[in-house]
């Protein structure tokens, strides 16, 4: 079906990431939205129903089902703010007038996915440590948000968290999107109010959906906020399919052989480390992520690129851009190459063709890596007006560049940030690398162009953001150098 429309699929060897489709739907999923397809029911009926199920199912007082674990957060936003009154969620996200309009978030737990909150239009305030949390607590607080995994050697683990807000009636607001599901909830038990679900993830329901577990009556606002109900939730649209089959997913946790499993992928990884047995050095590994967050096994086969020569990341481009496509994990440095293979999404007979892949591209006779630079035919030192051109507008952005031999160095000046800029030139080939970022998101911009003279034209790749063009233009030099006269005093005239 992909390759009929030009898509090459993928063997997927690094996990449940959404951008290359999350996890597979379980068999009792697919029957479950195929079963839903065929009739009609009352939304906010089925919300009730299914609260009271999921309730039943995890030991919550309640559950909610949306349209992925962001829309969930949002919604949840959207509940602490309004408080269930319909005057302000079909106002927001303008909450001017509103008596809770603030979020808290721990600095260790900002993140890309808490943009879901900042949709809502609330102002975010930043803490550290448990005196910025007290302090920070006012009238106008309207929830606490933190990403669950990450506190355990932090000064704000969620029980601190819940020891400061609970006397306050403060919610707060766990995202657990990628953690396994605990029964009873190990998150609501340490003071959560609610704690989130991605269902494409361990859960292995629809990428397109998510679970919320918690309290009842900020559950019930929620629901409000969430569509089929007009107002900023509408726009996360889930269907009558998508629900059941999530539910699904939820009731086939409690059964599912996850021993069974854990034991399945570390076959699958025993597979691929058997067939590069015997490769001049390469070892192999295989380790266990402690927690709950994307827990699955691990193999890490490793070797000498000076031997072998070729990097894990050459392999990992390799495996990403041929067919077969292999997503592979990938890493180089201290003189050893690596690639990783994560097996929780491996379909059967996927190891083979891994295996297979792995030991090809190790054994193949290739030349040396040469890590000489041809000679730079451009010196790009100098102010550069660059214009990048997005797919419907266009940005001045500029550089101010040094360059010794073939590096270069300097500052990049964007719409929003100015940042540092590194690359490097080869012959009339240059490439460039600058990071924005700001809490919560990162933006990579990698220039790869050429020119002649004061003129650069080229692609820029923007990491998830997809791709730009730019055309840079070197400005003239300032003013030369002259002397200059410092005084000795104050001015005598202005």
């Amino acid at each position: 079906m992909y390759q009929a429309i030009g898509v090459e699929p993928i063997i997927n060897c690094r996990g449940t990431f959404t951008i290359i489709g999350g996890s597979v739907e379980r068999p009792e999923v697919l029957q479950a939205m195929e079963a839903a397809a065929g009739y009609f029911a009352q939304y906010d009926e089925m919300a009730a129903a299914v609260g009271q199920r999921l309730a039943d199912i995890t030991g919550a007082e309640w559950g909610l089902i949306a349209s992925g674990c962001a829309a969930a957060i949002k919604h949840v936003t959207i509940a602490c703010v309004t408080g269930g009154n319909p005057e302000k969620l079909i106002r927001v996200p303008d909450l001017t007038g509103f008596d809770k309009n603030q979020v808290i978030i721990p600095g260790y737990c900002r993140n890309a996915y808490d943009h879901a909150v900042r949709n809502v239009g609330v102002e975010i305030v930043m803490v550290d440590t448990a005196e910025e949390m007290e302090q920070a607590i006012n009238p106008r607080t309207a929830m606490i948000y933190m990403v669950t995994g990450r506190g355990e050697d932090q000064p704000l683990s969620l029980q601190e968290m819940a020891r400061i807000a609970k006397p306050h009636g403060i919610p707060i607001l766990a995202d657990s999107a990628a953690e396994n599901l605990t029964i009873p909830n190990v998150h609501l038990e340490a003071g959560a109010t609610v704690v989130t679900y991605s269902g494409g993830k361990a859960l292995c329901g629809p990428q397109c959906a998510g679970i919320a577990l918690g309290d009842k009556a900020l559950l019930t606002s929620t629901w409000q906020a969430s569509s089929p109900h007009h107002g900023p939730g509408r726009d996360d649209k889930i269907g009558k399919e998508e629900i059941l089959g999530m539910l699904a997913a939820v009731e086939a946790w409690v059964t599912r052989d996850h021993e069974g499993e854990w034991q399945s992928w570390l076959e699958k990884l025993e597979t691929i480390s058997k067939r590069v047995e015997g490769i001049d050095t390469v070892t192999t590994s295989v380790d266990a992520p402690e927690g709950l967050n994307n827990r699955a096994p691990r193999l890490t086969i490793r070797w000498d690129p000076s031997v072998l020569h070729i990097t894990g990341d050459q392999v990992a481009e390799d495996f990403a851009r041929k067919p077969p496509r292999i997503a592979i994990g990938s890493g180089d440095g201290d003189g050893s190459a690596s690639v990783n293979v994560t097996p929780s999404q491996l379909q059967p007979g996927n190891e083979q063709v891994v295996a297979e892949r792995i030991h090809a591209i190790l054994t193949e006779k290739r030349e040396p890596l040469n890590d000489d630079l041809a000679a730079a035919r451009l010196d790009v030192s100098g102010t550069w007006e660059v214009q990048v051109q997005y797919a419907t507008s266009v940005s001045q952005h500029r550089w101010t560049l040094s360059q010794d031999g073939n590096w270069v160095s300097g500052i990049h000046e964007t719409d929003y940030a100015t940042i540092q800029i590194a690359g490097v030139v080869e012959g009339n080939q240059v490439k460039l690398e600058s990071h924005m970022r700001r809490p919560g998101n990162w933006i990579p911009f990698l220039f790869g162009g050429s020119g002649t003279g004061d003129s650069l034209t080229g692609t820029i790749h923007l990491g998830e953001y997809q791709t730009a063009t730019f055309s840079a233009q070197r400005t003239p030099a300032g003013r030369k150098g002259r002397r200059v006269t410092i005084p000795g005093g104050p001015p005598l005239a202005t």
